[in-house]
């Protein structure tokens, strides 16, 4: 069998019309970063789980390696072809049912495809919460999600993807499909298979439905904005935010004055509070389950003793829901804002939060010494150590330029500081194609030669995203 065949067969599989080979396809085709564009074969979309078995067979048949796809949102470049002409992108955007909620087990079961805000809206019709929660959740989808473990703005309290997830519907790289669909918490009967799959972007197999945890509705949400005088000045507030609100803390987030400043720039409709006389910002939520009153009383409780101690210059609580959704839709332009603002050099990165301060004041002043004029946009999930620590061009620079000249230099930069303070190179974005060469440096021989072992042993002849978190 022959490449050249290969789309003839997935048409028999999921109809001529949804198997493109021509016209624009740059929604498939290029990452939403605007780093990559490649060249696939052909973008197929099946239906259901029968037919991605199916379309997977046939790819292995005719030697095709696969890319699975959802809302092709990620930031690491792990979800579009390369330029061969050989790829075939698996496109589970068709494959969008929520199949079961579960009230009483407090779970939710929906296919890969599914966009995550649609997620929440049927959990809420329910009268639940599903607490995973980013910018792109208006595009982005479960598959995606689970493929690349995304955290977003409440892992505080919820976890990450991971932790949110129950069971697996996987389809294997010999087409088979196994079906770990559990809503159990409790299932010790061997090698956990949803962790190999949760957080693999695609190299071991394709994950095209999912059994994911629900919560109760909070009966009040509280959101305040503080402005404070350092990075060390939000680990003191975050410290004293635990200690009022205790499991009522669900978002803790930083964001700098340059961060806020592009915000300003580019949708100054937003209008950002305090950011013009400080360095710092934080966004803060309480969930309560008793009612507003109570949650504000512990808000006013944080706020009082923040300022007292001076870890707090300035804060504002949010009057409305429509207040606090203005607040949190400030933080979320961050990452649209920087992209208008032009190309840059993104690290999604983890640090112990004590650890913080110290990274931010030294890699700050590194890059400034040894590559002048890099401004800085730096924001994240303090709350659970995860900052966006990226480097824009310097003012009025040719940005593609500078990331030719620069690019791998700042990340070695960044990455060497990153494990001097015992970090991690990625926290929620994946690894993708952009940190595959890097990974090797920071990840240890021992660790390297597990993945490449599992990867061997449920992917052997390599068709699963080859080129994406391991190096072929």
């Amino acid at each position: 069998m022959t490449l050249s065949s290969l789309p003839d067969a997935l048409r028999r599989i999921v109809g001529p019309t949804h198997v493109l080979t021509e016209g624009d396809l740059s929604a498939y085709t290029r990452d939403w970063r605007q780093r990559a564009q490649g060249r696939p074969l052909a973008v197929v979309r099946p239906a259901n789980t029968a037919q991605v078995a199916e379309v997977v067979k046939a790819c292995a048949q005719h030697g095709a390696s696969i890319v699975p796809q959802g809302g092709n949102t990620g930031l690491a470049v792990g979800s579009v072809p390369d330029e061969s002409g050989t790829q075939v992108v698996l496109s589970l955007r068709r494959m969008d049912a929520v199949r079961a909620i579960d009230p009483a087990n407090l779970t939710l079961t929906a296919e890969a495809g599914c966009i995550l805000q649609n997620l929440q809206s049927a959990a809420e019709t329910a009268g639940f919460l599903f607490p995973l929660s980013l910018a792109a959740e208006g595009s982005c989808t479960l598959g995606g999600n689970l493929g690349t473990n995304a955290g977003g703005t409440q892992v505080l309290r919820y976890g990450n993807a991971r932790e949110l997830c129950l069971g697996l519907e996987v389809v294997t790289a010999k087409g088979e499909i196994w079906s770990g669909l559990s809503g159990l918490r409790k299932d010790n009967t061997g090698y956990d298979l949803r962790d190999l799959f949760v957080g693999s972007e695609g190299t071991l197999g394709i994950i095209t439905a999912a059994t994911m945890k629900l919560h109760p509705l909070p009966a009040a949400r509280l959101t305040a904005w503080a402005a404070v005088p350092s990075m060390q000045a939000a680990v003191d507030l975050l410290s004293l935010a635990h200690k009022h609100l205790g499991a009522g803390l669900t978002g803790f987030e930083v964001m700098n004055q340059f961060a806020l400043s592009l915000v300003d720039k580019h949708m100054p409709q937003l209008r950002a509070p305090l950011w013009h006389e400080h360095p710092w910002c934080v966004l803060l939520e309480n969930s309560d389950h008793e009612g507003e009153e109570h949650a504000r009383a512990q808000f006013e409780r944080l706020l009082e003793a923040a300022l007292e101690s001076g870890c707090v210059a300035d804060a504002v609580v949010a009057e409305s829901l429509a207040q606090a959704g203005t607040l949190w839709h400030i933080r979320e332009s961050i990452p649209l804002a920087q992209s208008e603002e032009g190309l840059n050099i993104k690290h999604d990165i983890s640090l112990p939060v004590s650890r913080i301060p110290a990274f931010v004041e030294e890699t700050d002043a590194l890059l400034a010494r040894e590559i002048p004029g890099v401004r800085l946009v730096d924001f994240g999930h303090l709350g659970d150590g995860n900052l966006h620590y990226n480097v824009q061009t310097p003012e009025g620079g040719d940005a593609r330029e500078f990331l030719r000249q620069h690019e791998d230099r700042i990340n070695t930069l960044v990455f060497d500081a990153v494990t001097r303070h015992e970090g991690s190179i990625s926290a929620e974005h994946g690894i993708g194609s952009l940190k595959v060469n890097k990974l090797p440096n920071y990840k240890s021989a021992v660790a390297l030669e597990m993945m490449q072992a599992i990867k061997k042993a449920l992917d052997p002849e390599g068709i699963m995203n080859p080129g994406r978190v391991l190096q072929t």
